[in-house]
């Protein structure tokens, strides 16, 4: 598919109006590509940044944290200190709501911070030369003691969040807090919440509007290190948080920096080309107007019906399936089914006013109804997703291509490639998070206790399994794993009966030319190149820490 966007954004542009999406990535791919112009202006675009922040050491009167947390997180859409997003509301999805949730590290998981093995102390070692060295090309002084002290508040945060694989953070239910602001105010006295929310949403919040908080304890907490923390060392590290934002925006040195990072904690050797950076930008930043190009290109209706009928196929073998599991009692087995019956001119500049859109866009939405048929990918993104509070699955153009998904294929291998994924996507809203979830996408408990008690069990072996699996002497976390453990097996077993359902009623398949393997083998055959890839021993290090999904060969 990289390819194919390349070309298509190397064509000349078609419609020129003003409001043409095509004329608008089309002319950000190219500013992007511009190195030359990027490289002249250096650090520039960021120091004007910093500038209107305030600058690096907040002078007295410039200081101010709320203004700071305002731009940070409404105008940079930087995560500080904890994450402020707008989100359906996992207990009335007919709803949107501000969700706050622990957030504000740079590093991807709080035990990288902590130094407890010689791959995280070297990636510790890795991240604090690059804070210093990206200091240095932005004209700060001092610039061992700013990293120093941004490293140590970084610190004191990770010692406070929660790992994504805990327990706590795969029960949605616990977490959920829904509070009012007043109430929200109580809990983190050191922030002023009305002023920045109202603000960051230009409406007058009353105090009794309702906001959802994930961390209730983080947040004591962070209120507690706001009040003990210089401000000058807060400053410093929101600034931070912004730079780590929009570096990789910059010039030459900034993306060197990110790149000798990079290498460390995933052995990456060569930077990746400037067109595959841009192509990632684009479809970042305007992938719809991208997609429309792709669709328009690379993907026709009859592709379309003929997945369409594949699902099809895949969910009425799961409706067979829910019969046959002798540990789901009937109550559960109706809300199962209940369930999935539902249906230019400089690159900088160009990236601050996407972002300023997107903020836009996002603030928007408190106040409207809910748009259920709304994608999080574009449709020439290669994947797949299933939002457990939609209920819903998603299938871009993007993966219905070989060697995924082709109409002139053998059906073994289209159940096998798309098929399988498929079905993962699918058993995903029966998992251990997505069936926490309803048919309406709500945070319900549907199963029966004595249903849900053998579907734990179930897992358990599922996670014991996992936990004996080893790679370059990393252990697989089989709990923080097991969402996506299900998905996959369930995945698996669901496209090969409805295959199985196909041969029945079109029947076999003739064989291959000078190919040994029945179609059964070709179905597996897929399955398993859906999943080939190489990897880096640094890279399955942080894979295995921060990833749900466990090592590609297992």
């Amino acid at each position: 598919n990289e390819a194919k966007l390349q070309a298509l954004l190397s064509r000349p542009v078609r419609r020129r109006a003003p409001a043409s999406a095509e004329r608008k990535v089309k002319e950000f791919f190219r500013s992007c590509l511009d190195r030359a112009e990027i490289d002249r202006l250096g650090p520039r675009p960021m120091l004007e940044v910093i500038g209107e922040c305030g600058g690096w050491d907040a002078p007295p009167g410039r200081g101010d944290l709320n203004e700071l947390l305002y731009k940070t997180q409404g105008v940079y859409s930087a995560a500080v200190l904890f994450s402020l997003t707008v989100s359906l509301d996992e207990r009335n999805t007919s709803r949107y709501v501000i969700r706050i949730d622990q957030d504000g590290l740079t590093l991807p998981e709080r035990t990288l911070y902590l130094g407890q093995d010689e791959e995280s102390e070297k990636i510790l070692a890795a991240y604090r030369v690059f804070m210093e060295r990206l200091l240095t090309l932005l004209g700060a002084e001092h610039v061992e003691q700013k990293a120093q002290e941004i490293l140590q508040l970084e610190q004191h945060l990770a010692n406070i969040t929660v790992s994504e694989y805990d327990d706590v953070r795969r029960d949605v239910s616990s977490m959920y807090h829904k509070v009012t602001l007043g109430e929200l105010q109580r809990i983190t006295p050191t922030l002023k919440w009305k002023r920045l929310l109202d603000r960051i949403f230009h409406d007058n919040f009353s105090e009794e509007e309702e906001v959802v908080l994930l961390a209730t304890d983080y947040m004591h907490k962070v209120s507690d290190l706001i009040r003990v923390t210089p401000s000058r060392i807060l400053h410093n590290y929101m600034l931070w948080r912004i730079v780590v934002v929009l570096s990789e925006h910059l010039s030459t040195p900034f993306r060197d920096a990110i790149h000798e990072l990079s290498k460390e904690m995933e052995g990456n050797e060569k930077q990746l080309e400037p067109g595959k950076i841009c192509l990632s930008q684009a479809n970042k930043h305007f992938g719809m107007a991208l997609g429309a190009l792709f669709v328009e290109e690379h993907f026709s209706s009859a592709s379309k019906a003929k997945v369409q009928q594949l699902v099809e196929d895949i969910k009425y073998i799961l409706d067979q399936r829910l019969d046959e599991l002798d540990w789901m009692d009937e109550e559960t087995r109706r809300a199962a089914r209940a369930k999935f019956d539902v249906d230019e001119k400089t690159y900088f500049k160009n990236i601050l006013n996407s972002i300023a859109f997107s903020i836009r866009l996002s603030v928007k939405k408190i106040r409207q109804e809910v748009d259920k048929s709304a994608w999080l990918l574009p449709p020439q993104a290669l994947n797949a997703y299933y939002l457990p509070n939609k209920n819903q699955m998603v299938f871009p153009a993007g993966i219905l291509q070989p060697t995924l998904y082709d109409p002139e294929f053998p059906q073994s291998l289209n159940y096998g490639g798309i098929g399988t994924i498929i079905g993962h996507e699918l058993t995903h809203g029966y998992d251990d998070w997505g069936g926490q979830y309803d048919r309406h996408g709500n945070l319900v408990h549907w199963w029966t206790e004595r249903s849900y008690s053998k579907f734990l069990k179930k897992a358990q072996c599922i996670v014991n399994l996992y936990d004996n699996f080893t790679v370059y002497n990393q252990r697989v976390n089989g709990k923080h794993t097991l969402g996506e453990n299900i998905a996959d097996m369930g995945g698996l077993k669901l496209a090969y009966y409805a295959y199985q359902k196909w041969v029945r009623e079109h029947g076999p398949e003739h064989p291959l030319h000078h190919l040994k393997y029945t179609h059964d083998q070709l179905f597996f055959i897929a399955f398993a190149q859906n999943w080939c890839i190489k990897r880096r021993s640094q890279s399955i290090y942080l894979q295995v820490l921060t990833d749900k999904h466990a090592p590609e060969h297992y």
